[in-house]
């Protein structure tokens, strides 16, 4: 069983998810959807770690100008109540957010989509797609 796209599938056929039924296909192809989606997700909490990364340094050398002009309740303000507080609740930050949802729900959905596909199409990749893409190019070459 190969894990690349040019291995052979259940059926021998080099054609890639020719021995799927359609059935199979689709939830096959749910998964894979299902795993990019999921990794979007990451994207987002990547953008959400990144900008409150962002935003807390602003955040401190706020405290810094404040203190400087001589602003220093509002400087101890941004220093006690904002800068050690977690995006969750008052301990977790972003990047615990981010890196619980990498070892948990990513990896588990990466974990199954592998399974998926080694079980249903020898790890072949993309079936649904390369279905519809021979099947555009026989229309292509048809009159």
């Amino acid at each position: 069983m190969g894990t690349d796209d040019s291995s052979p599938n259940r059926s021998g056929s080099s054609e890639p998810g020719t021995a799927l039924s359609d059935a199979e296909s689709d939830a096959l192809h749910e998964v894979e959807l299902g795993l990019e989606w999921v990794q979007r997700a990451q994207g987002s909490l990547l953008e959400f770690h990144h900008a409150t990364g962002h935003g807390m340094d602003h955040l401190y050398r706020a405290e810094e100008l404040l203190r400087a002009t001589g602003h220093d309740e509002l400087a101890d303000a941004v220093r006690t109540e904002l800068l050690p507080h977690g995006v969750v609740d008052e301990d977790r930050w972003s990047y615990d957010v981010l890196e619980n949802f990498q070892e948990s729900l990513l990896a588990e959905t990466r974990s199954l989509e592998r399974r998926v596909r080694r079980e249903l199409a020898d790890g072949q990749r993309h079936v649904r797609e390369r279905r519809q893409e021979r099947e555009w190019k026989r229309r292509a070459d048809d009159p």
